[in-house]
């Protein structure tokens, strides 16, 4: 058997001190692809706009700019809004461009 290069040796001693459950999902994916050195990806880009603002200070610009009085069920659905459109989640963008279609289709009257 060849011998292992140093960070071969350590994604082995990696894997063996996984639990069960954690191997095995390895497995199912490919040990062979399987990167445990990647670096982890940090916070605070995961929750920066399009205008590197944080979700946090885009809800607060947007609830200052609000005119309406909001219930809590308002507030929390469009911090979810915002924290889907800003993470670049498939279902919150599809759940905006349908609320701008729309919004346009009750504006034309049809």
């Amino acid at each position: 058997m060849a011998e292992l290069t140093p960070e071969e040796a350590k994604k082995k001693a990696i894997f063996d001190a996984m639990s069960a459950r954690s191997r095995k999902r390895v497995l199912d994916k490919g040990y062979e692809q399987w990167d445990p050195f990647l670096p982890p990806k940090d916070p605070m880009d995961l929750r920066m706009s399009q205008r590197r603002e944080t979700a946090l200070s885009l809800m607060r610009r947007f609830l200052r700019e609000c005119p309406r009085e909001s219930s809590n069920e308002y507030g929390q659905g469009a911090w979810e809004t915002c924290m889907g459109i800003t993470g670049g989640d498939d279902r919150w963008r599809g759940s905006y461009d349908f609320s701008c279609w729309y919004s346009n289709f009750l504006e034309k009257g049809e």
